[in-house]
């Protein structure tokens, strides 16, 4: 019989026990069991986890971990502990997670490019005025990161009739977005764009990436999506330039303290949309389904699927 496969992290009672019940349906020859609740001997047993930001104590009480599978797609928080083991770290890569991203970007992109954000403004003011129809292919909307996210949401933009640009590490090829790599591209990528939307994982190199300069590159009265990490987007400089007029609004999902402190000027920006990470939460159902392919590769061939390159940080 394979040894039970421990599940631990930042979770509560009850999303514990929702990921136990949804893992054991997915992969029903495997057992799944909540780390507490293990013995000595199955933790010492315990190869390879499915781990929710946990905390490096609970690591160590399995030594003989080979790989931990991370519920989330982000794993920056994991990589200082996991840089200092041999135990590799699987991301989850899941078409669900992209498909409910690329939906939130759609919905986003159609309420700025509708100009929902100036009615909302205007009806707080009892302000009855019409404004002009722009068509969405004299919208140049411009996604930074083009992986299994960013590819899924171009998609949606590209059949709404956008002007779909993409920015990315690397060179990448997408079928009808004009793609632009590395940081010597990236003004080509952000000049002149009616929205930019963050799709990138956070690294030292992203770290602050969205500053004055590249805010500056966007065209004047546009608006700027943060569906990726907080700290990708300098605050101060997004703030300054909202108050300057060049940027018209910001929809802002994620932040570098999460909840958003109640105090933070964002709450009550008129020009800005606070969500509280909500653009593309990991669903168990197609999240399952993907950790029950790892898990069988594993067993199978034992291959590591999705390892987290430490040197890229993702």
């Amino acid at each position: 019989m394979n040894p039970v496969i421990p599940v631990f992290g930042d979770l509560t009672d009850p999303e514990l026990h929702h990921w136990l019940t949804a893992l054991g349906n997915a992969i029903p020859g495997e057992r799944f069991m909540a780390l507490a609740e293990m013995t000595a001997e199955q933790k010492q047993r315990a190869t390879f986890a499915i781990v929710a930001n946990p905390h490096p104590s609970l690591l160590q009480q399995c030594p003989n971990l080979i790989w931990v599978q991370s519920l989330w797609a982000g794993v920056e928080k994991l990589l200082a502990t996991f840089q200092q083991t041999d135990i590799k770290l699987v991301r989850l890569i899941d078409p669900g997670l992209a498909n409910t991203m690329a939906e939130a970007v759609l919905t986003w992109s159609l309420y700025l490019h509708r100009q929902m954000h100036i009615y909302r403004q205007q009806q707080l003011n009892h302000t009855w005025q019409p404004l002009p129809y722009v068509a969405p292919e004299d919208r140049i909307v411009t996604l930074l990161g083009l992986g299994e996210l960013g590819r899924a949401a171009a998609e949606s933009l590209i059949k709404q009739g956008f002007q779909v640009r993409g920015w990315s590490r690397q060179v990448k090829q997408i079928q009808g977005v004009h793609c632009f790599h590395g940081s010597e591209q990236l003004q080509a990528a952000l000049d002149g764009a009616d929205i930019a939307i963050c799709l990138l994982p956070l690294t030292p190199q992203t770290q602050g990436l969205i500053d004055t300069p590249r805010l500056g590159m966007l065209k004047p009265g546009a608006c700027l999506i943060n569906f990726a990490r907080g700290a990708i987007v300098d605050d101060q400089a997004l703030l300054a330039s909202l108050e300057s007029g060049h940027l018209a609004h910001a929809v802002l999902d994620v932040f570098m303290t999460e909840p958003l402190p109640k105090d933070h000027p964002y709450w009550r920006h008129q020009q800005v949309t606070v969500l509280p990470h909500i653009s593309a939460q990991t669903r168990a159902d197609t999240a399952c389904k993907v950790v029950a392919r790892n898990i069988r590769q594993y067993r199978r061939d034992a291959v590591i699927s999705d390892a987290v390159d430490f040197t890229r940080g993702y």
